[in-house]
């Protein structure tokens, strides 16, 4: 065509050269790459047939997915306010973070709060309030048939399984563990050299899928466990009946996230797909569960064992209180596990509406081991969104004598909320086990922020308690915490639940409890 233009005459040739010139032209090409690459793109969204905003709106409508991608991001920066975000808001994020670094965790000018809000809860202080305690109190876990008490901090690790947490951030948490003297859970992913290596103590958890100490076909495999349960630093161990985030099932790994190392502390074949069960191979009824427990605390060589689970049915709870009473064989410890517990991934149904929240599945459990005159023989721990010492105080009162915490302590160790858990592209190395991604999450300096963050949550509870006239946590009762039931009226938890006295249920079992207690049956779960 140019060659034609040029021959045609002065006029042609001039209008080549022009030609010519604006094809050699940066500018040219500035225009034209752009205007290709978008009717590419609209051929492409024309043509397709899955998105319907894309075949009306081609290539404009790819804009929507993008402001979707950074929907989180603009709500927890822009959007939210300090008091309202979820599944943490800011201002206790912020708690999180300045008592991890050390900083002061203080506010002025007042709560944001809503304090007429229906539902609020407050602490009730003393006139007389004491001195906050020196030195931080141990609960002595550990029943009759128990030869290794372990003396357990108010605060601990909750579980999360190596595999969900990235390798640093599972020795962050251990060597924090250690340098604080509190537990940290392994969570149901096994037993691993990130959780052994630092040396802070630990609780092993052991799942329906037993890894670690499980046979070729996922059966339980007793050998392997009581070698494992025998290490020094295993102090407790904990049959995960439940998930407070997804109760009632199990749990998928798939192959490609499989790698050598998780193989090897899992038990399974590296590459292939990982399924957890949602039930438990060794017991089918109250009864069973029982005698295993026993069976798992022989094997460990007497070291507190107990179970954890989020509580659905207090007849199924009852149902094994009635084994415990018969078989004479009690747990060490119980793990409530509420319904607003986290997890890496779960279907938003179970996450939203399956399961008993923390507050009313630690009193099922409380009056339960109560009223069957157990209490004393089996300490409770309380899992689920505890972040602050009025988390812990308030968890202490409906029944606990210790608490865990997991969202709180990846917070410790950088997470920041991005909610990515599922995707293994968490942007600050917790919750992936992408090496460049996890590597910029720095063990020293991280595992410094989880001791502090620990130790000024349970010196905060032992202020507030100090303030409510109390220097132990046994003098906590349920009238320290009150509740409002509407603008005009505040109740105690004292007068809003009714709470058991020790043995009630055996003689004289009150109305509310009557029906539940004597539908319980050791011998099988009945809802």
């Amino acid at each position: 065509m140019l060659r034609f233009l040029w021959v045609a005459g002065p006029v042609g040739g001039a209008a080549a050269a022009t030609a010519a010139a604006v094809f050699r032209s940066p500018w040219w090409w500035c225009a034209a790459v752009p205007l290709l690459v978008v009717t590419v793109l609209a051929s492409k969204d024309l043509l397709q047939t899955r998105h319907s905003i894309l075949r009306n709106y081609p290539v404009i409508g790819r804009l929507r997915f993008a402001l979707e991608g950074i929907r989180p991001e603009v709500q927890q920066y822009f959007v939210e306010r300090n008091v309202d975000g979820r599944p943490y808001d800011r201002d206790t994020r912020s708690i999180v973070y300045e008592r991890a670094k050390g900083t002061d965790a203080e506010e002025p000018f007042g709560t944001e709060l809503d304090l007429y809000e229906s539902g609020r809860e407050f602490l009730v202080p003393s006139m007389a309030p004491v001195a906050a305690p020196q030195h931080l109190p141990r609960v002595r876990v550990g029943g009759p048939d128990c030869s290794q008490p372990y003396a357990m901090a108010l605060l601990n690790v909750s579980a999360m399984s190596f595999g969900s947490l990235s390798a640093n951030a599972v020795l962050a948490l251990n060597t924090g563990a250690a340098l604080g003297g509190f537990a940290h859970d392994t969570g149901e992913g096994g037993l691993s050299e990130y959780h052994l290596r630092p040396g802070g103590d630990l609780v092993w958890e052991i799942g329906t899928g037993y890894f670690g100490c499980r046979t070729e076909d996922g059966d339980f495999d007793p050998g392997q466990f009581a070698e494992k349960a025998a290490h020094p630093q295993v102090k407790c161990v904990s049959l995960k009946l439940s998930q407070g985030a997804k109760p009632g099932i199990g749990g998928v790994l798939p192959g490609s996230k499989v790698d050598a190392r998780i193989a090897r502390v899992r038990g399974v074949p590296q590459g292939r797909t990982v399924v957890s069960p949602p039930y438990h191979r060794v017991f089918s009824t109250p009864r069973e569960l029982v005698r295993f427990i026993g069976r798992m605390r022989g094997l460990a060589g007497g070291k507190p064992t107990g179970f954890k689970l989020c509580v659905g049915s207090r007849r199924q709870f009852l149902a094994v209180c009635k084994a415990m009473l018969e078989e004479g064989v009690t747990p060490d410890f119980v793990i409530v596990d509420g319904a607003e517990g986290g997890t890496g991934a779960a279907p938003l149904e179970f996450a939203d509406h399956v399961g008993m929240p923390l507050t009313e599945g630690l009193m099922t459990v409380h009056n339960a081991l109560v009223g069957t005159g157990l209490r004393d023989r089996i300490r409770i721990g309380a899992s689920g969104k505890v972040a602050t010492g009025s988390d812990l105080v308030k968890r202490l009162i409906q029944g606990a004598d210790y608490t865990n915490a997991a969202r709180a302590m990846m917070f410790a160790v950088g997470c920041i909320q991005a909610q990515r858990c599922h995707t293994n592209t968490c942007p600050v190395g917790v919750a992936t086990q992408d090496p460049r991604r996890a590597r910029a999450l720095h063990v020293g300096d991280k595992s410094h922020r989880v001791r502090r963050y620990q130790e000024a949550t349970v010196r905060s509870a032992l202020q507030i308690m100090a303030a409510m006239g109390v220097d132990d946590p046994s003098q906590l009762r349920p009238h320290m915490l009150q509740r409002r039931i509407d603008p005009q009226t505040i109740r105690s938890y004292a007068d809003l639940h009714l709470w058991l006295e020790p043995g009630q249920l055996l003689h004289d079992p009150p109305a509310p409890w009557a029906r539940d207690w004597e539908a319980a049956h050791p011998d099988r779960f009945t809802v």
